[in-house]
């Protein structure tokens, strides 16, 4: 068995790339459009990932005109970063609100503009506690 990729709709292609692949650091690995069915696949690959691994497959319907309902059924996409603070830092020049701030230097979430949770994890051991994220509270819901 190989895990190959995880689908979520997005309602807007453009912002998604940009929380995706601007902010998140994502690569674009393929895109795949299908005029007839009238929808794109965009398959995305964290960077450093060797291409032919797990990857983010967003899904744009061009006629979708309503948002998708979201569903605490999806959970989460986890991702491993080198430095969470510096990430949470990336996301928020982006404009990404930091739901629930990594105040242990292990965690935090964050949503997409679909608003599909995203967790960042510290990859090896938690960073020393620091601020601004030390006293942040959590804002919304992740």
């Amino acid at each position: 068995m190989q895990f190959l990729h995880t689908m979520l709709r997005v309602a807007d292609l453009d912002a998604a790339l940009a929380f995706w692949c601007d902010a998140l650091g994502f690569v674009e690995s393929r895109r795949s459009v299908y005029d007839a069915g009238r929808f794109t696949l965009v398959f995305l690959r964290a960077p450093g990932d060797a291409p032919g691994g797990a990857e983010i497959e967003l899904t744009y319907n061009w006629d979708q005109t309503e948002a998708y309902g979201g569903g605490r059924n999806f959970g989460h996409i986890a991702v491993g970063v080198d430095d969470v603070y510096a990430a949470c830092a990336r996301l928020e020049a982006h404009g990404v609100i930091i739901l629930r701030p990594p105040r242990d230097g292990r965690m935090a979430f964050v949503r997409s503009p679909d608003q599909q949770s995203v967790e960042l994890l510290q990859r090896g051991a938690a960073l020393l506690p620091a601020e601004p994220w030390l006293s942040r509270a959590n804002s919304g819901s992740w």
